[in-house]
């Protein structure tokens, strides 16, 4: 590569014509999002460190391993968001939008991580992150888990599905923390080290080991819906009921405890069995105390996110297309210089009264038959062709690219009203 100029290991270019179909999934979901209610926003991608620090918790080995993190020249410890929720939590709480008022809020964009890149899996990757402030009845929990359900409906996605569990209120947590610790220091020459690190600081943690070897240890420890309280066990009952009703298949998942620490109450995962080690598609859950563990007002919320880029690689492994659409017209002509005036003001002329219309006119000298296949090439349906006879008679000829009809010669005056229902039919889409 010239000078030795490269991506930073784990982060990607997104090239055409893999970018159109990130743009095809983003609008697609955006759409479904505002159906719903939910506003679009936008957070920095730097933040001070102790915010992940307090949100995410330091004994998670996203903020002991992964985060980068630097001191800028102030000396101020800053770190690239290796996830957006506590971000857009900071943002609620820098403006004020919690205070006697309810938001659904969605944002989107890169996030990072320091990691062993593999697929599925970068240190600069992308979500689509939701959330829900101020709302605090099952009712939202069923909102949020539906409509990401819904999202696999539209898109046409069959191999996933959904787990959930509760992790009930941090009273309920410390208590089955506790009977957690007893049950693992009696087995701690079991453990592994990083098992037996976590076990003085976050137990939980421990459930979630993907070591083999601790598979029938964690199979057998207590299970945290035992240790629930009342008020988080009828809220989790009233979000599988509302799933029922809805058939929406669930199955609860007692050792689902995510890797965040803020959650609380319900959480849940969308995982498949079609992108490998990287089952997780879709994650969320409440976390009714990170307001207020943030300096804030108790405030309750939930949210959710997606993996772009292995909900890219689920969409092709299941042959879902998020083509934006190719060209509907491709104009070219003879090299005189008359003739690319007139394509030059035609094309503009076309695209102020077709708004809707993809036009691309040919750039560059070229013969009419290397032009046509370069329009061919584009995918357009449509070659909109000019020279100098067509300039003489008054007319443009329209050749059609991706049918067997004969090519047809309209008059510059009837163009547009010509133009309006043949791209616009469904025959040539």
């Amino acid at each position: 590569m010239a000078n030795n100029v490269r991506p930073v290991r784990g982060m990607n270019d997104i090239l055409p014509p893999e970018g159109d179909r990130w743009r095809s999934l983003e609008q697609r979901v955006a759409g479904l999002l505002s159906r719903y209610g939910f506003e679009h926003v936008r957070v920095p991608l730097l933040e001070q460190t102790a915010l992940f620090k307090r949100s995410i918790g330091e004994a998670t080995d996203i903020v002991e391993k992964e985060m980068y993190t630097f001191d800028d020249r102030n000396g101020e410890s800053l770190t690239l968001r290796p996830e957006a929720t506590a971000g857009l939590v900071r943002a609620a709480l820098t403006h004020g939008l919690t205070h006697n008022q309810k938001h659904k809020l969605w944002t989107t964009g890169p996030m990072f991580r320091y990691e062993r890149p593999q697929k599925g899996r970068y240190r600069q990757f992308h979500q689509i992150d939701v959330e829900a402030f101020g709302y605090e009845g099952p009712d939202i929990d069923i909102e949020m888990i539906a409509m990401s359900a819904r999202l696999w409906r539209d898109l046409g996605i069959q191999r996933v599905r959904l787990e959930l569990n509760s992790l009930g209120t941090p009273a309920a947590r410390q208590r089955y923390r506790d009977v957690l610790v007893d049950y693992f220091t009696q087995h701690q020459s079991a453990l592994d080290e990083d098992s037996q690190r976590r076990l003085g600081s976050n137990p939980m943690r421990i459930l979630d080991s993907k070591n083999p070897d601790l598979a029938g240890l964690i199979a057998n420890a207590p299970v945290l819906t035992d240790y629930l309280d009342p008020e988080s066990s009828e809220h989790f009952a009233a979000v599988c009921a509302a799933l029922d009703t809805l058939n929406i298949e669930y199955t609860v998942n007692p050792r689902l405890v995510r890797g965040l620490d803020y959650y609380s109450r319900t959480v849940f995962e969308w995982v498949t069995d079609a992108l490998g080690a990287q089952g997780a598609v879709c994650s969320g859950g409440r976390y009714d105390g990170l307001f207020e563990q943030l300096g804030g007002k108790s405030v309750p919320a939930i949210g959710w996110a997606i993996g772009v880029e292995r909900l890219l690689a689920l969409c092709e492994e299941e042959g879902v297309s998020l083509s934006l659409g190719e060209a509907d017209l491709y104009l070219l002509g003879e090299d005189s210089d008359i003739c690319q005036n007139f394509l030059l003001q035609l094309s503009e002329s076309l695209r102020d009264a077709l708004p809707d219309v993809t036009i691309i006119r040919h750039l560059g000298a070229g013969s009419i038959k290397s032009q046509l296949k370069k329009a061919d090439k584009s995918g357009a349906r449509w070659a909109l062709i000019v020279g100098d006879r067509e300039l003489d008679a008054g007319v443009v000829s329209l050749k059609p690219l991706r049918t067997r009809e004969e090519q047809q010669r309209v008059e510059r005056s009837r163009l547009v009203e010509v133009l309006g229902p043949l791209i616009g039919s469904q025959a040539f889409r």
